[in-house]
């Protein structure tokens, strides 16, 4: 048996002694004496007689071993033209600086402080300030509308909001300070204040309740640590587009620092000295884990890096971030790399870097199709690896550990559970599928630490939306299968499995096979209602930069690869040409806005679009036929 296959035996067969020896990599002001309390299931807590500051093992504790002078944060901004690298010495005078300024506006140990910025330092920072006092962050994704950031306030009730003058994408200023003024006024909760970063493409006029940025860090008292139980919580994430009141999903402080120290070196093979690149946003859990805390819970040095992959200036922004700071590990979302592909399809780019550095490329957040992973890996040179988690687990459920063993690795598979998660494939009935056969994808319970204990104030819905499908499992709400050499395929979310004629299809499945032709950059396909087949499915292609076909041809080659891969039972007749696919800001397609297109109705648009104009032109097309 590999390295791998004994860890994770270990974890299995005795999860007390393998978690508090994973903890003793983290500086407690109280050690842990047991790991797990399961004492009143499923609300389970991990460290439960524990004590630390998260904080302090960020930034402190690698000051106090001499390393103060170590790179921790690189800023790197190409939509405003600027760099800034903070030593681990100047990123925890930084920090305690602004916890004084929280502290002096009267936050405390469990308050909670909501942070709606940019891709800045200034996020850590506040971020890491909050931790360092024991109040409770809730960082909202920077630019959301002021109703989804007013619901949001009106659940976490902060005793003050950080935010800045405005925002950056792309070519386009978003002034933060109109939305968040909208979104106190429509709240119920008021905020005792609100802290302004002024940012020179916009600067902002305050109110009364306003405070300045830049002054009040100058008229600030640095503030120490303040320990709190490791079953505290640190951190407040709410789920982003979803209907109706949106899920706090709680994280605790000491669970979640052991897990993500034990992931850094294990899972993404990143250690002390050493960099990482995470091209995502810190409104988004893969920000929290591994643009802040993982990283600098390991003494890596970490990327924030403010821009698209593409466009700023060109399609090469990322072998430049990974040749001048020497990256490691890049990690970003498979939409990243189709973005790439679509306007660099030969990696002309790649050419005019040195990626001698760069170990790995790491990607998740949706499901990475083979013919990008392929792409990517003929390109690069290096292991691609697919992994998959959630905002509530906080952490990978599944990966390929290339700290502990490089498995082999499936294109289409994110490979193997990591130690600590019990993943099953259950059918309708609850019974374990058998390999190969898709179904629900579920999380034996107890789920390692790391992951959600419950969400904010609200108990009864998190047994009701996660825990009550399958007793005894947590439902990821994702369908798939695990095949004979225990490889797990995620294929989407449950509800992206579509009923043709009684059948149960993929649609995921079908977008492998669109994706792997060669004139398509990226794909969706959604189900859509059919009055003699119940559902049928509907493709909707985007071309590669440069790509010049006739499309009732290109229909035919599409139609006809599904057909041949999957089966005529798919009855996919129906691909139309769009100029782009809707997604979220964080780079996730709206499949179930596309249905609603497609089924003829028109909902609101979505506030967490990226770019609502590529609704008109999906609509535009429809109309077409």
């Amino acid at each position: 048996m590999g390295e791998y296959e004994d860890i994770f035996r270990a974890a299995t067969v005795d999860p007390e002694a393998f978690w508090l020896g994973a903890a003793e990599a983290i500086d407690w002001h109280v050690a842990p004496t047991r790991a797990l309390d399961g004492s009143r299931p499923p609300f389970y807590r991990w460290f439960p007689d524990g004590e630390l500051n998260v904080c302090h093992n960020a930034l402190d504790r690698h000051v106090d071993a001499g390393r103060g002078e170590q790179a921790a944060l690189v800023h790197d901004s190409p939509v405003t033209g600027t760099r800034r690298t903070y030593t681990y010495a100047e990123l925890r005078d930084e920090v305690a600086l602004f916890a004084g300024v929280l502290t002096g506006l009267g936050v405390g140990r469990g308050d909670r402080v909501v942070i709606y910025l940019p891709m800045v330092p200034e996020a850590a920072v506040a971020m890491l300030a909050c931790a360092r006092i024991g109040a409770v962050h809730s960082v909202v994704f920077g630019g959301f509308a002021p109703k989804e950031l007013a619901v949001r306030i009106d659940d976490a009730t902060p005793t003050v909001i950080v935010s800045a003058s405005c925002g950056i994408e792309g070519k386009r200023v978003i002034e933060y300070k109109p939305l968040l003024d909208k979104a106190i006024e429509l709240a119920e909760h008021k905020p005792s204040r609100c802290v302004i970063l002024q940012r020179p493409q916009a600067e902002a006029e305050l109110g009364e309740n306003d405070v300045d940025w830049a002054g009040a860090m100058a008229a600030a008292s640095p503030a120490g640590c303040v320990p709190v139980r490791a079953t505290d919580p640190l951190y407040i994430l709410y789920t982003s587009g979803t209907t109706g009141k949106p899920k706090g999903v709680v994280r605790d402080g000491g669970g979640y620092a052991v897990a993500l120290r034990w992931s850094m070196p294990n899972v993404y093979d990143v250690d002390t000295g050493e960099t990482i690149f995470t091209a995502s946003d810190v409104g988004w859990v893969v920000g929290h884990s591994y643009i802040v805390y993982a990283p600098l819970l390991a003494g890596a040095t970490t990327v924030l890096y403010e821009g698209k992959p593409v466009g700023t200036p060109d399609a090469g922004q990322f072998w430049r971030v990974v040749a001048e700071y020497g990256v490691k590990s890049l990690f970003t979302a498979p939409t990243a790399f189709r973005a790439i592909k679509k306007e660099d399809p030969k990696g002309e780019r790649l050419g005019q870097y040195d990626l001698s550095t760069l170990r790995y490329l790491f990607l998740a957040g949706e499901r990475l199709d083979p013919e990008t992973h392929r792409w990517a890996s003929d390109l690069l040179g290096i292991p691609v690896i697919d992994h998959w988690w959630q905002t509530e687990t906080g952490w990978p459920i599944v990966a390929n550990p290339a700290g502990i063993e490089l498995l082999e690795i499936k294109p289409g598979s994110p490979t193997k559970p990591l130690p600590g998660w019990d993943v099953q494939v259950l059918d309708a009935a609850g019974q374990p599928a058998e390999p190969g056969t898709d179904g629900a994808i579920v999380v034996k319970l107890p789920m390692p630490p790391g992951s959600l204990p419950t969400l904010w104030n609200d108990d009864e819905r998190f047994v009701a939306s996660y825990m009550s499908a399958f007793e005894g499992y947590y439902l990821t709400g994702d369908g798939g299968r695990v095949d004979e050499d225990g490889y797990v395929y995620v294929m989407g979310r449950t509800d992206d499995v579509i009923n043709v004629a009684g059948h149960r299809l993929s649609t995921g499945g079908m977008e492998e096979v669109l994706a792997s032709h060669p004139d398509v950059a990226e794909c969706a396909v959604i189900g859509v209602a059919d009055p003699l087949k119940g559902q049928v499915p509907r493709g909707f292609v985007v071309l590669k930069a440069g790509v010049d076909r006739d499309e009732e041809q290109l229909r035919g080659e599409l139609v006809q690869l599904v057909r041949d891969q999957v089966g005529a039972v798919a009855s996919l007749r129906d691909v139309a040409v769009v100029p782009a696919l809707p997604k979220t800001r964080s780079g996730k397609i709206l499949r179930k806005t596309m249905r609603g297109i497609a089924d003829g109705v028109d909902e609101p648009v979505p506030s967490t679009i990226d770019d609502a104009s590529v609704l008109d032109a999906l609509r535009a097309v429809l109309r077409r036929g």
